[in-house]
């Protein structure tokens, strides 16, 4: 929006060319994104707590989250208002990438949306039933595949990419469609499987986010891809505004999300953030790298999936609670340490995710 604005202004004073550049950009949706987190956050938990839009708590949990009980969850709302304006004001509005991720993020959001409000607000412990939740959810998915499947210009935006080996490139077709699906599905609930202590799950979708920012500037531009050896996607380095306007909004929630939190995010950021990072990686075709980088999510999620196995082939439990960040809390780790632990792998996680960059 802004950007219209400052061509127009072009012809009157040379200087407003400056917000052309991407770098520029994205840096500011980086600032207006925290600005608008920051500022509505108080608000948004106040006005949380007076309709006592309270988190629900499991009895059978670690027993120090029975004290979060009452806590403001939904403050994913916050995380996608701050995202979606930074996002309108700063971006090429004309970007079929941006309004891809944008819409796949609100999209998703509203699923999350949904099962919080039958949760919270209907005071029904099922929430959303899961088989509806994964209807949606494989809808807008498909329709985000397809639309990126039909509308790629060029071969490479349909191409398997391996990191690490320049030359292995595997031509998908149509099967493009169904990774493209599952990427997106499965980051999804990956994040919202990660998102049980205070900022636990916040931190590292910034992190990854800021990653996929820089993949998204080297792959829109020509030059950086051909010497990286990375696929040459036009029009990706747009997204670079969508990833600031997400590392904005996601620290200015972590403000009131860090421990101990005053808000939760809930369902309704969890999906919906975790949506936006699996169709970037999609676009810049670095769903491996997001896999890498992701290492938090995937083990969260495994953790689940074997519990689950386990417990319905044997009668056994393989941790003594899922995802595995609670597994740890009943080990007797603080809830602290189990967060900033995970941090700090997602940090190694997400600098080895940066390497293959040069590692090819």
């Amino acid at each position: 929006m802004l950007l219209l604005l400052a061509e127009y202004l072009q012809q009157f004073y040379t200087g407003f060319s400056v917000v052309q550049y991407l770098t520029l950009r994205g840096i500011l949706g980086v600032l207006t994104a925290l600005i608008i987190a920051l500022c509505l956050g108080p608000w948004m938990i106040r006005t949380l707590q007076l309709r006592q839009i309270g988190q629900a708590i499991r009895n059978d949990g670690p027993q120090s989250h029975l004290s979060k009980k009452g806590t403001p969850t939904m403050g994913g709302a916050l995380i996608l208002s701050a995202i979606t304006v930074s996002t309108l004001l700063w971006g090429d509005l004309s970007s079929r990438y941006l309004w891809t991720v944008l819409l796949v993020t609100l999209l998703f959001g509203a699923i999350g949306w949904v099962d919080d409000y039958r949760k919270v607000i209907e005071k029904n412990s099922r929430g959303l039933p899961s088989r509806w939740k994964y209807f949606w959810q494989s809808v807008f998915g498909l329709v985000a595949a397809l639309f990126l499947y039909w509308t790629a210009q060029t071969p490479v935006e349909t191409t398997f990419i391996v990191p690490m080996l320049k030359d292995v490139s595997i031509p998908l077709g149509f099967g493009f469609v169904v990774l493209s699906y599952f990427v997106i599905v499965g980051s999804s609930n990956a994040v919202n499987l990660t998102d049980g202590l205070d900022g636990l799950a916040i931190m590292p979708t910034v992190m990854v986010g800021g990653a996929l920012g820089i993949f998204c500037y080297l792959s829109g531009n020509v030059n950086f891809a051909q010497y990286l050896l990375i696929p040459y996607v036009p029009g990706a380095g747009e997204l670079i505004v969508f990833c600031g306007a997400l590392i904005g909004a996601g620290l200015g929630f972590l403000w009131f999300n860090t421990y101990p939190a005053q808000v939760f995010m809930g369902d309704v950021g969890a999906l919906a953030l975790g949506a936006a990072l699996g169709t970037i990686a999609v676009i810049v075709r670095q769903e491996i790298v997001l896999f890498i980088m992701g290492g938090v999510f995937v083990i969260e999620t495994l953790s689940v999936m074997i519990q689950v196995a386990s417990f319905k082939l044997t009668g056994k439990r393989v941790f003594r609670m899922a995802p595995i960040h609670h597994h740890f809390e009943l080990k007797g780790w603080p809830e602290p340490r189990v967060i900033v632990r995970f941090w700090i792998i997602t940090v190694v996680l997400v600098l080895i995710g940066l390497a293959t960059l040069k590692l090819r």
